[in-house]
Formats: C-alpha cells, sequence, structure tokens
C-alpha cells in the first residue's frame, strides 16, 4: 500500500476505514489512495513537504508551514487519518484536536498566549498590529476564564471552542 503501481485490497481499505474511525466510505478511500498515488512522486510509500507545497491550496495556506511539520513523510494510512479532521462527518472536539496541534509548536501538549500569537501573526499578516492581536487574544482569553499565562491544554481548547453554533468549516472534497 502506497506506491502508485500497487492497488488497494479491501482488507486495506478496510484497515484504513477503521484507521480513521469509518470517517471516510471505502469509495472516498480509494479516491484518497488515487491522490496520494498522484503525490508520491517517487512512488515512496510517503509524502514529503515538497511533494505536499505542490497542492496549490496547500502552498496558498498561511499556516502551511505549521502543517507542513505535521504532514511530512506521512504513510497512506497516516494521511487518510490526517485528512480525517477534514471530513464533513468529523466531530467538532476532531476538528478542534487538529487545531490544537496547529498551534502546538513544540509538541509540548500545551498551548501559550504566544503560541496562539504566532498563528494570528500567521494569519492575519499586515492587517493586524501586535499590539491589536495582543488585544483581541487577552479578550478573548479572559471570556473564556484564562489569562495570558495560562498553558492550554486539548480539553481548554475544546471547552473554549465546543460550543453551540459555534462552525468550523475545515473539510476538504475527497473526490
Amino acid at each position: 500500500m502506497g506506491n502508485a503501481s500497487s492497488m488497494l485490497t479491501q482488507y486495506d481499505i478496510e484497515e484504513v476505514q477503521h484507521h480513521c474511525n469509518n470517517l471516510f466510505s471505502q469509495q472516498e478511500i480509494v479516491s484518497l489512495y488515487q491522490r496520494f498515488c498522484q503525490l508520491d512522486r517517487t512512488a515512496k510509500g510517503f509524502i514529503s513537504a515538497d511533494e505536499f507545497l505542490s497542492v496549490p491550496e496547500f502552498a496558498m495556506n498561511p499556516l502551511s508551514q505549521r502543517l507542513l511539520r505535521m504532514v511530512d513523510g506521512l504513510n497512506f494510512k497516516d494521511f487518510v487519518a490526517f485528512l480525517s479532521a477534514f471530513s464533513a462527518k468529523a466531530s467538532m472536539p476532531q476538528k478542534i484536536e487538529l487545531i490544537f496541534k496547529v498551534y502546538d509548536s513544540d509538541y509540548n501538549g500545551k498551548v501559550t498566549f504566544n503560541d496562539i500569537l504566532d498563528v494570528l501573526r500567521d494569519l492575519t499578516g499586515g492587517f493586524m498590529t501586535d499590539k491589536q492581536r495582543e488585544e483581541v487574544l487577552s479578550q478573548v482569553l479572559q471570556e473564556a476564564g484564562y489569562t495570558k499565562e495560562s498553558s492550554l491544554l486539548l480539553d481548554d481548547f475544546v471547552k473554549i471552542l465546543d460550543k453551540p453554533g459555534f462552525k468550523m468549516d475545515v473539510e476538504i472534497p475527497v473526490d
């Protein structure tokens, strides 16, 4: 499984389906496999950061460098698991977990004020000053019961973001 010359067996498809908590249908997994093989230009069985950057939507994303650290070297099974957070069937906590990982740049399981500020800087560029970003972030944290000194865990992120009416359009078309 993983290079363009190999085919997915029914067992492979079911194994990948199980690995991604059944968030993709068997047909979607086959489509994802075809896309994976297109990206895996050297048929190594995994996708490098450079290969991910060949996807224009990915390369233009202001968070692409952060995402690259998460996806560099993924095999097909892990590629599908990563994409499962973008599935329309993914739960809000699953989507929030992916976002948490984007913010947790040092992979220590905690997100600090400065971690969030760095992401906001990536997202807003020159549209906001550092002072404006700090003010907005301080206000959001204060409203959620946290301070600039707080280190947020995944559970804190879920508590802040998993609210009725809060929608996250973090989805990708599979076919």
